[in-house]
């Protein structure tokens, strides 16, 4: 019997960008975990009828979960991510992949997605890559994987990430195939409206200092600008660079454009743009900085959504959904 909507438990959910992607694909979202409190609510607001659990991953018993065929996951990165510390497995959020494994040996999961940082394959020179390879071995999974870059899956945004999908299925690991990739035809200013004024916060103060250095560095207004470490960045060819989740610590990272009234930064909503969400998703009521910070965090929802896609195709007649 083919299964018209597989079911789907979600670990470190986030706003739920992986979710969206694979409901949109068919699947049914019958569980989620998440800790952040502001990321709770932001999902909560977008998923009112899924079941959210909002605690620590390590108090979760499995058995207490409803029953479901795939597990997917976008764990914590701060640990592999060249951003980040990359202390990796030593760091106590890296061990949460652990988690996820417990998961898989209580549940007896037939199909595991996991999503994280590109820098994950090269990590402590592959070695943190190949644990995660192994404890999946050992459990006799079958493994595919792919490091895809959003702006060759048809989004305009540099941002890289390692997609790997498990199967206990030989069969079914062997008819999954990764998206091709595909042109890019957006670009920034496809996807954010300069023509549609902005609300007063996000434009800077024309007598700040922060102001008169990014007018002097705007030289093209069909880029986007960001203060970092370096000076002033600047995207190339249309194409944003990774937004990411410092956004909500140091407001100065958020990005910068002119439009067509002034110069701002870009605000939460225009971030999930670029982010591929669709307009219906939205955020409740909680601090700015926290919207930044989340925005930053999730995952690009088109290339899951096309990942998700190619699995479905494959399940078929796996899973009896009865």
């Amino acid at each position: 019997m083919t299964v018209a909507k597989p079911k789907v438990c979600s670990l470190f959910a986030g706003i739920g960008g992986i979710d969206l992607a694979f409901a949109q694909a068919g699947f049914e979202i019958v569980w989620a975990n998440e800790i952040d409190k502001d990321a709770c609510k932001t999902y909560r607001h977008n998923f009112p009828d899924t079941i959210l659990s909002e605690c620590d991953i390590r108090k979760i018993k499995a058995s207490s979960i409803p029953d479901f065929n795939i597990l997917t996951a976008g764990f914590p990165c701060q640990s592999f991510s060249v951003c980040g510390n990359k202390k990796g497995f030593e760091d106590e959020r890296g061990n949460l992949f652990f988690e996820i494994m417990r998961f898989a040996d209580e549940k007896k999961l037939e199909v595991i997605f996991l999503e994280n940082v590109a820098n994950l394959t090269e990590h402590d020179n592959g070695r943190t890559f190949n644990r995660i390879h192994n404890e999946l071995s050992e459990r006799n999974y079958y493994i595919r994987y792919i490091i895809a870059d959003a702006c060759n899956y048809g989004i305009p945004q540099h941002r890289t990430r390692t997609y790997i999908v498990a199967f206990k299925d030989f069969d079914m690991c062997n008819k999954f195939k990764f998206p091709e990739e595909q042109p890019l035809k957006k670009h920034i200013f496809d996807v954010i409206d300069r023509s549609i004024r902005a609300d007063d916060k996000y434009y800077l103060d024309e007598k700040s200092v922060q102001y008169q250095k990014m007018k002097a560095a705007i030289t093209d207004k069909n880029q986007i600008y960001r203060f970092s470490d370096y000076g002033i960045q600047k995207s190339n060819d249309g194409i944003s660079f990774t937004l990411k989740a410092n956004m909500g610590t140091w407001y100065n990272r958020v990005p910068i454009i002119k439009d067509n009234f002034g110069m701002r930064t870009i605000t939460p909503k225009e971030c999930l743009a670029l982010q591929g969400f669709p307009a219906t998703f939205d955020f409740p009521d909680i601090p700015i900085k926290s919207m930044y910070k989340q925005c930053g965090n999730t995952v690009v929802e088109p290339v899951i959504k096309r990942i998700a896609t190619q699995l479905m195709l494959v399940i078929g007649d796996f899973f009896d959904n009865n």
